[in-house]
């Protein structure tokens, strides 16, 4: 289940890489995710903006199922925030 950030925590986040992926269709806004979590050190937080409401599921998915942490998501005019933390 998706956890619901609020604008504070989401800045305390501290996000190393911002990827804008808004107006990209699934499953565009996971395969962006993807190759900027290469560019991102272990350790640090990749931020996903997205307008597609399926890439919640999936950035939750896919961060569980390769070993990241998925931090949780905040919501901006429009779009979501998506917060995941390298694990590998």
């Amino acid at each position: 289940m998706s956890t619901t950030l609020s604008d504070t925590d989401a800045g305390a986040l501290g996000a190393s890489k911002v990827v804008d992926a808004r107006g990209a269709a699934c499953p565009g806004p996971l395969l962006e995710a993807k190759k900027a979590m290469g560019t991102v050190a272990v350790g640090d937080v990749l931020e996903l903006w997205s307008s597609d409401p399926q890439t919640r599921r999936d950035v939750e998915a896919w961060s569980a199922k390769v070993g990241h942490a998925f931090l949780g998501i905040a919501t901006a005019a429009g779009y979501d925030r998506v917060f995941v933390r390298r694990g590998k």
